[in-house]
């Protein structure tokens, strides 16, 4: 497994390894021993997997606050997406800030993202799904999001997106007052 950070501490790149053959390949796509010898050392409890039939969807950005915050392990299970993390936290140095990264079947690649930062995607290929892991139950109470434009991301729209009406109506995050705090890098 290639470990591999990003502008923004603890949101990390994730490529598992693939052996192919003439039938096509095989990966682990988590393994709690390999990655805890990278210091990660994560308890999923929940795996969901979502369907976008249309490239130009967005989803997001959406978190779960605490007590129930969640990180995530964001995987393309087919098609593709641009994957996107922000920083939330109160106090971090990187408030506000985002990192983006092109994740698709063919290449594999995973994002990790923390507790404490908001998560989207757009979709770049009609019937694209998204398979992710959390570290906390889905409570819908704890449920936030914010504005899809509104921290600067460049998402590489040719128009306009599709948008649930939850997305459509987030506040924007200058007006957002973060349930999270930074508690410095460890």
């Amino acid at each position: 497994m290639q470990v591999e950070e990003t502008a923004l501490s603890g949101v990390l790149v994730l490529t598992p390894k693939r052996f192919g053959d003439a039938r096509g390949f095989f990966s682990e796509s988590w393994n709690r021993r390999t990655l805890a010898e990278h210091g990660i050392t994560l308890d999923f409890v929940q795996d969901n997997h979502s369907l976008s039939a249309a490239a130009g969807t967005i989803r997001g950005l959406h978190f779960q606050a605490p007590p129930h915050a969640q990180a995530k392990l964001v995987r393309c299970g087919r098609g593709a997406l641009y994957d996107v993390a922000v920083d939330i936290r109160k106090g971090s140095p990187t408030y506000g800030q985002w990192v983006g990264l092109e994740l698709s079947f063919e290449n594999g690649r995973q994002l990790l993202i923390p507790e404490g930062f908001a998560h989207g995607f757009v979709t770049r290929q009609p019937d694209t799904e998204i398979c992710y892991k959390c570290t906390d139950y889905y409570a819908p109470d704890c449920d936030g999001a914010l504005r899809w434009n509104s921290c600067g991301i460049d998402w590489g729209l040719s128009g306009d997106p599709v948008l649930s009406d939850k997305d459509a109506a987030a506040p924007p995050l200058a007006a957002f007052d973060s349930p999270f705090a930074w508690e410095g890098d460890a």
